[in-house]
């Protein structure tokens, strides 16, 4: 299972990378503004500078909902850096824009995905990665595990490679969860993949082996 980080914020991703186990970045408008990062430029040059401290991919979002804007911001933002990851909606324009993207060799992520049936549509079209939200469907009492349990049965049954993304990812069981279902990639804070390290029997553990050797000592 592959784990990416959902952030702008170039100093948690320097840490989620110095852990070791950091495999790509996703991002988007909403993150980069959180950061105070605006203007087309600045945000192009903040994709290059995510792109300089991890090695594995980074989803870049394209702003148009149109197909030849998507095609041209898609187009600019996969010329940045062999990193981008072109990161489209899950609408009719943006399965076009898949399906461009696809056959230039161009890796996509088709964000926004709620349902099996979007799923399988980013998958014939040949997106690279599908992100289905499971935090967002579990906040309108809609269960986002079964979802990615669907997805991965259709992907199974068709031999499909489009990458499961389990995005919108809140918390550490979230994570678990999905690595038991076989979602390819989760991508959320770095808060919720360091809570991974966590339980009370490892610091109990510690503290003991510490205490006996300052004993002996």
């Amino acid at each position: 299972m592959k784990f990416f980080v959902d952030t702008a914020n170039l100093d948690q991703i320097r840490e989620a990378q110095n852990l070791g186990v950091l495999d790509g970045v996703t991002t988007n408008p909403s993150l980069m503004a959180k950061e105070g990062i605006t203007g087309r430029e600045n945000i192009l040059q903040h994709y290059v500078d995510i792109c300089d401290i991890v090695d594995g991919d980074v989803s870049a979002e394209v702003i148009a909902i149109d197909f030849d804007g998507m095609v041209k911001e898609g187009t600019e933002l996969a010329n940045l850096h062999s990193q981008i990851v072109v990161k489209l909606p899950m609408i009719k324009e943006g399965i076009k824009a898949a399906k461009y993207f696809s056959d230039k060799g161009i890796k996509t992520n088709v964000t926004l995905v709620f349902s099996a049936g979007q799923a399988l549509l980013a998958a014939k079209a040949g997106a690279t990665y599908v992100s289905p939200f499971i935090g967002r469907l579990d906040d309108v009492s809609t269960d986002g595990l079964h979802l990615i349990a669907e997805i991965r049965q259709i992907y199974d049954n068709y031999g499909y490679e489009t990458q499961i993304l389990a995005a919108s990812v809140r918390h550490t069981m979230h994570i678990i969860d999905c690595a038991k279902i076989g979602a390819d990639v989760m991508t959320g804070p770095l808060s919720s993949i360091e809570g991974l390290l966590n339980h009370p029997l490892t610091d109990i553990g510690l503290a003991k082996f510490l205490e006996d050797y300052k004993k002996g000592n």
